[in-house]
């Protein structure tokens, strides 16, 4: 890996559940995948199954709560890689025990840091390898779990539930999709987001105790739509429910809010202008 006639994608958090299916279903399409996670032993699995079906992989291990990591993840990927013709930000952790809030190293809320601020600065520092490699695609795994950003207390500090944590940080992707849609009119890569199932068979569901509704077979297949189907080419900005184009929460379709989330998360991923 990488072969030069064949296409490459980056998904994160695809050592298990619904990512793994995404990464192999791509090698056996002859994609070469980045498999990304954090538990080496299952990302040498993940690359060997896909070797095993004629596609090429490699892991890359990164812990998406460190913004530095983050920031070294995409630096061994623009090296590895001679284009980027998919991302796909997939990595996230569940609401958790519900009532301990929790924080990363540099005091930015986890659910927050992890399954959006890490998408976020991932994505900014690899625009200028997808803008080179257009046409390109990003999927944003958001969820239909999602509530409005109280932007006097992002991190919770006054008012902390884990699931109010976990769904303000899926708004916060879907809200990022729209804004970076915008922003890439004309660069012929596109950037779209979606819930893919509800309750899938997945840890992250199994550890919150519930039961599982959906498989991953089912989440993994509506993320391919978005990633290579044709159903989406050249179309961007969208927030499908499943197979389905829908409508998320009402904030994400505010202009000033999105803004106000944008210069947010430019701040706290030490991002300069020319970056964004």
């Amino acid at each position: 890996m990488p072969q030069q006639s064949r296409k490459i994608a980056l998904v994160t958090g695809s050592t298990d559940g619904v990512g793994r299916f995404v990464a192999e279903s791509l090698g056996a399409d002859g994609w070469d995948v980045i498999v990304h996670g954090r538990d080496a032993e299952r990302g040498a699995e993940v690359v060997a199954t896909i070797a095993a079906v004629g596609g090429g992989a490699r892991f890359f291990s990164a812990d998406l709560s460190d913004l530095a990591a983050v920031g070294g993840l995409a630096e061994r990927v623009a090296k590895a890689a001679p284009r980027l013709d998919l991302l796909i930000n997939n990595a996230g952790i569940g609401a958790g025990s519900g009532a301990r809030r929790e924080v990363n190293a540099a005091g930015v809320e986890l659910r927050f840091a992890v399954n959006y601020l890490a998408g976020f600065a991932l994505t900014m520092h690899l625009l200028p390898l997808l803008r080179k490699s257009a046409p390109a695609r990003i999927v944003n795994v958001a969820s239909v779990g999602q509530r409005a950003i109280d932007f006097d207390d992002v991190m919770l500090e006054r008012s902390y539930s884990g699931g109010r944590a976990y769904m303000q940080s899926k708004l916060a992707q879907v809200m990022f999709t729209f804004d970076l849609a915008e922003r890439l009119k004309g660069s012929g890569v596109t950037v779209n987001c979606l819930h893919p199932a509800t309750y899938m068979a997945t840890t992250m569901v199994r550890e919150a105790g519930a039961t599982p509704l959906s498989t991953v077979e089912e989440g993994g297949e509506a993320i391919l739509q978005l990633a290579a189907s044709p159903v989406v080419e050249g179309r961007s900005g969208l927030y499908f429910n499943g197979l389905a184009e829908s409508r998320a929460d009402a904030q994400a379709y505010d202009s000033k809010a999105r803004a106000r989330l944008w210069a947010l998360s430019a701040q706290l991923a030490r991002l300069t202008d020319e970056a964004i």
